[in-house]
């Protein structure tokens, strides 16, 4: 089966390389406002990121753009935790939305949202931050919820998972 033109075979295997060679890099890799950290019983996923935490920024997200890198991201950041709905208006690329409580932790996952649907999409009611990556990337590298995510962008004080 193919996704996006590669195959989940592939998808797999960089899962694979992820969870035995990069488990010990990204756990003791310095946070930094470019990557995102993600965390869970066993195993750790970086993915290079954007943050969007204006208005402004969040308002654009990823709309227009053709193409998100295969473990790229944009984070989302709100000022306090509270309900957050998206839609996929003027996005061209199948997203996974991951929505994440104020400490971090993983409450939702939305997959594959269909590009230029605008049904809203609700994360939940007390929701501080949302991770969007490729669709399809959530269910390929098993990322579940009670998962951590690291970034020097998040409340290091409310953290689950903070920087060092």
């Amino acid at each position: 089966m193919r996704t996006g033109g590669i195959s989940l075979d592939f998808l797999r295997a960089i899962f694979v390389f992820l969870v035995i060679a990069a488990p010990q890099h990204a756990a003791t890799a310095t946070c930094s406002l470019e990557a995102v950290d993600l965390r869970d019983s066993d195993s750790v996923l970086r993915f290079r990121t954007e943050v969007a935490d204006t208005p402004e920024a969040r308002s654009q997200g990823l709309m227009h753009r053709e193409q998100l890198p295969r473990l790229s991201s944009m984070l989302f950041i709100y000022p306090e935790a509270g309900p957050v709905s998206f839609w996929m208006r003027n996005t061209l690329i199948s997203l996974d939305m991951l929505f994440f409580d104020e400490t971090g932790t993983l409450a939702h996952i939305h997959p594959e949202a269909v590009p230029l649907d605008e049904t809203p999409i609700p994360g939940g009611a007390a929701i501080r931050y949302v991770l969007e990556i490729n669709g399809g990337l959530a269910e390929a590298f098993g990322i579940q919820e009670g998962a951590h995510l690291r970034s020097p962008a998040l409340d290091q004080a409310l953290a689950a998972w903070p920087c060092d």
